[in-house]
């Protein structure tokens, strides 16, 4: 299956925004949990956020939304 670029300037900028800061949080969190501050299982919440922001990001510098590619009508 061939990705054709679904989303314009605007939105692969707004994916990148949101991917470096949930990549950002993820980092947070992991400190977080590090230190004892959050029990252990917020790995999986860090988990999440970096593997999250990350696609995020590929989206963003690929020029493809996997929810606008499902049919969804996106506002950026």
């Amino acid at each position: 299956m061939a990705l054709t670029c679904n989303i314009n300037a605007a939105g692969k900028a707004a994916r990148l925004r949101v991917g470096i800061m949930a990549v950002a949080g993820g980092i947070g969190l992991a400190s977080l949990v590090a230190t004892g501050i959050l029990p252990s299982i917020g790995w999986l919440a860090v988990a999440g956020s970096v593997a999250g922001g990350s696609f995020s990001i590929w989206e963003s510098r690929a020029g493809w939304c996997v929810v606008r590619a499902m049919g969804f009508k996106t506002p950026v």
